[in-house]
């Protein structure tokens, strides 16, 4: 059986590109709807522009694995 691969210093930074990356789109995005994560209060449009700031990190980290992986594949079928 093959051992999985290592954690390599290119693949966190990689995955932090992701998060950052997707956090920033989904923070402006909310920003261009109209929904801004530092006003006063916790109302529910503050609350939803913090949901997107969190899907768009999660949505960037996944995106940043399936790269990850399909580099992985190539690397493997060369």
């Amino acid at each position: 059986m093959a051992q999985p691969p290592t954690p390599s210093l290119a693949d966190g930074v990689a995955d932090a590109i992701g998060f950052v990356g997707g956090a920033l789109a989904g923070f402006w995005l909310g920003q261009w709807l109209g929904f801004d994560i530092f006003a006063p209060g916790y109302g529910n449009k503050t609350l939803f522009g913090i949901a997107l700031v969190g899907l768009g990190g999660g949505l960037g980290l996944h995106a940043a694995r399936r790269w990850q992986t399909s580099r992985r594949r190539k690397a493997s079928n060369d």
